[in-house]
């Protein structure tokens, strides 16, 4: 029963991701970010101006990251085997995780370059950077509407959106930049547009390098583990569970393992209580994948964490 149960699990999650992460999605995803890299690159050597070439080499590490990402997924749906029992979904994580701190990374320099243009601001060409600045805009825009629903579901995919919405943010700094350039002259703004973008990525990095960290370091599941308890130690002939361990294979998939202390009782009993145990982690609380150990007298300590 529990067999079928994690068989359809993996079956409709399998499912979402190859019919919502097409290799064609991908593909135009790549190619527009490409197109963006390439122009930037060239306008932002031509201009003088920082905020483009800091947009450049984001749009750089995307067209890597979303490929990155193409893979992972891919490679994460291989079956489970006798050196991988657990399947291969953290592949996704790892991937997530190099995209976070690359992009990480990228940004502390650009803030450094930032601070150094702003001690010597150089002549930028204003009209250039507008231009420039409009068609990563477009780009970008069509391919966050591309990645956005993968987002909710894929911390692997969601760390390529964020590439790709940091782009979006920084394509509209640039593009106002550029106008104050060209009608005020205010050459500082693009060492602060690019300062400013920087920030606001490492924010957002930093929350997926965190939860990738604690989920391949297998910190504990986010549950609500006196309610479980309580909620187990109610039912009959159930007398307490502990020795608790939950940990997770990627964002989603729970495992959660545990000594369940009953009364002395017949094997095909405990079968039916185990059951509604797992019935109620699976349902109520979102489990992927439960493993119970009854035991009668077994443990002196019965503490719910060991």
């Amino acid at each position: 029963m529990e067999d079928n149960h994690d068989h359809d699990h993996e079956k409709h999650r399998h499912t979402h991701d190859l019919s919502n992460l097409s290799g064609k999605k991908i593909f135009w995803v790549t190619v527009l970010n490409a197109i963006i890299t390439a122009t930037e690159i060239i306008g932002g050597i031509l201009s003088g101006s920082l905020a483009l070439l800091s947009d450049a080499l984001h749009n750089l590490s995307d067209t890597i990251a979303i490929a990155l990402s193409y893979f992972a997924n891919r490679f994460a749906q291989k079956p489970r085997d006798e050196k991988r029992t657990y399947g291969y979904k953290r592949a996704e994580i790892l991937a997530a995780l190099v995209n976070a701190t690359v992009l990480l990374a990228l940004s502390v320099l650009l803030i450094i370059e930032a601070i150094k243009r702003w001690q010597s601001p150089e002549t930028i060409n204003g009209l250039m950077m507008i231009v420039v600045a409009l068609v990563g805009l477009i780009a970008n825009f069509i391919s966050v509407f591309l990645l956005e629903k993968d987002s909710h579901n894929n911390l692997n995919i969601k760390s390529s959106y964020l590439h790709l919405i940091s782009d979006t943010v920084s394509s509209i700094g640039v593009l106002i930049g550029g106008v104050a350039i060209q009608l005020w002259g205010i050459v500082w703004i693009d060492p602060l547009i690019t300062a400013l973008i920087s920030i606001y990525i490492i924010r957002e990095t930093w929350q997926i390098i965190k939860k990738t960290v604690n989920i391949l370091m297998q910190s504990a599941a986010p549950l609500n583990y006196e309610a479980i308890k309580t909620e187990i130690e109610k039912m009959e002939k159930v007398k307490s569970i502990h020795h608790v361990h939950t940990w997770m294979s990627d964002e989603k998939s729970v495992y959660f393992e545990a000594h369940i202390e009953m009364e002395d009782m017949p094997l095909s009993e405990v079968c039916l209580i185990t059951d509604e145990i797992e019935h109620l982690l699976k349902e109520k609380e979102g489990i992927y994948h439960v493993t119970l150990q009854a035991e009668v007298d077994k443990c002196c300590d019965k503490r719910l964490f060991k």
